[in-house]
């Protein structure tokens, strides 16, 4: 069985923001050389996630309003975890969002339903964060 390791850094300018990794999660599939087994993305910090959906703006700007809606960021005094920071909002966003995806690979391919893409999201940005991409398989 082969694995193989890559990291994906980020620094969001602003509070949030979503990006799709789909390229660089396919180019590091294809680097490992794997031709059947799995990938997991996975965020490596509290305030961020990666999940899986379609890229559409749209959807997207429903996503903001939502979790908006859910964990509103301010105000900052309505969060018992805001005392010596103000992101509260962004781990529970973080939470709704989910931390990792994994995916089958099928012939050195990703095997996605239709429309399904990876997302990194970022709840607390302005600062640099990392996403683990790890493949196994022959």
């Amino acid at each position: 069985m082969k694995s193989y390791r890559q990291e994906l850094w980020f620094e969001i300018k602003g509070r949030r923001g979503l990006v799709n990794i789909t390229p660089e999660v396919q180019q590091a599939v294809a680097a490992s050389g794997v031709q059947e087994g799995l990938v997991l993305v996975n965020a490596m910090h509290i305030t961020a996630s990666v999940f899986i959906n379609d890229d559409e703006s749209g959807l997207h700007n429903d996503f903001e309003v939502w979790l908006e809606k859910l964990a509103p960021e301010k105000p900052y005094s309505q969060y018992k975890h805001n005392g010596s920071e103000d992101n509260a909002d962004a781990h529970l966003k973080r939470t709704i969002m989910g931390r990792e995806v994994v995916v089958a690979i099928t012939a050195g391919k990703l095997d996605f339903g239709p429309w399904e893409q990876i997302f990194y999201g970022e709840f607390d940005g302005n600062r640099r964060k990392r996403v683990l991409i790890k493949v196994i398989g022959e």
